[in-house]
């Protein structure tokens, strides 16, 4: 997998370091981001973007991250339009985060309950969206259980879609604000070592990342039993270790999946004892870890199982700071697509 090198990085955000680059480098990365014209109609992954689309976003994100510390947190970027959260499982922070962006920018918001709809009496995707869309609305923010379904609504409509997350497919802004987190933690991402720890197999967290991560230069391990973590992840471009003791003493930053305690069941790891004593950052085993390492987690938190309550609240823990950061990406996003006819 191409990885980027640091002479074609547009300018970091302010508060990231850029030491190594000279004025002539900085003027000349700046140009080229000027000059970056976004095409993009819709948000579907992380795939396929290419290093200069993530850049865009990263930058643009850091435009907006202003807004929220102002007395009055809104800009009248989007005045006019109609953002439509269609969400057919549950959420909270996701949800809660692309209100809080579209109202930001100034756009009108409605929400969408499955369980409240035309749905429940046996309506198709299809005639659900349509039937939105000719309400008015500009972009369709989706979130679904089957993988593919934000792909499909593009070919049901016209109108923007954004994917909040697929199935175990992806989830292309947690992923983004991942790795902008790390760029404002870290102030680079090429070189860095990310370690991404938990049910890897189903999460659709742990792909965005590693796709994102990879084309802008890091290096991502996915750990976990070998249950949850199978190797073939390899031929996307991420090591594999089945053993978190090992890496940890190389890890840059930590970032700890939810263990979905409805799995316990299916018996993928004999118990939550057995896994927190194998893959559980005790304040123990972030002793072994580098000082300055960054811990995440894309929540919710499952407190004593991925995570000590210590290490949680401590302060290598970025995990408040993801939540604050989905509002910029979120707003960066919503803006960018719809600056596209």
């Amino acid at each position: 997998m191409k990885k980027t090198t640091a002479q074609n990085e547009p300018p970091l955000p302010s508060g990231a370091s850029q030491a190594k680059a000279t004025p002539a480098a900085q003027a000349s990365s700046a140009r080229k981001e000027k000059e970056f014209v976004w095409k993009r109609r819709h948000l579907l992954g992380l795939e396929d973007l290419s290093a200069e689309e993530l850049w865009h976003i990263l930058n643009t994100a850091k435009g907006f991250q202003p807004v929220s510390t102002r007395s009055i947190k809104k800009v009248p970027a989007l005045r006019g339009r109609v953002v439509v959260n269609l969400f057919f499982e549950d959420s909270t922070r996701t949800r809660t985060s692309f209100t809080l962006a579209a109202q930001r920018l100034s756009a009108d918001v409605l929400e969408f309950n499955a369980s409240r709809s035309s749905v429940s009496k046996g309506e198709s995707l299809r005639d659900t969206v349509r039937n939105i869309e000719a309400m008015g609305v500009d972009t369709f923010v989706i979130r679904h259980s089957a993988a593919g379904a934000p792909h499909y609504i593009t070919r049901c409509t016209d109108r923007h879609v954004v994917n909040a997350g697929d199935g175990q497919h992806e989830h292309p802004t947690q992923g983004l604000i991942d790795i902008f987190t790390i760029l404002e933690r870290k102030g680079r991402i090429e070189g860095l070592n990310v370690v991404i720890v938990g049910d890897i197999a189903h999460s659709r967290v742990a792909r965005s990342n590693l796709w994102g991560l990879t084309k802008l230069g890091a290096n991502v391990t996915f750990v976990g039993p070998t249950t949850l973590v199978p190797k073939s992840f390899e031929q996307l471009g991420a090591k594999v270790s089945h053993n978190l003791d090992a890496v940890l003493k190389d890890a840059d930053v930590i970032n700890m999946l939810r263990v979905q305690r409805e799995r316990i069941a299916s018996q993928v790891f004999p118990s939550t004892q057995e896994y927190v004593r194998l893959f559980g950052l005790t304040r123990e085993r972030l002793a072994k870890a580098k000082p300055d390492v960054l811990i995440m987690h894309p929540g919710p938190i499952n407190r004593g199982v991925e995570l000590a309550s210590e290490v949680a609240d401590g302060p290598n823990s970025s995990i408040l700071r993801q939540v604050s950061n989905g509002l910029a990406i979120r707003m960066a996003v919503l803006f960018l697509l719809n600056q596209v006819p």
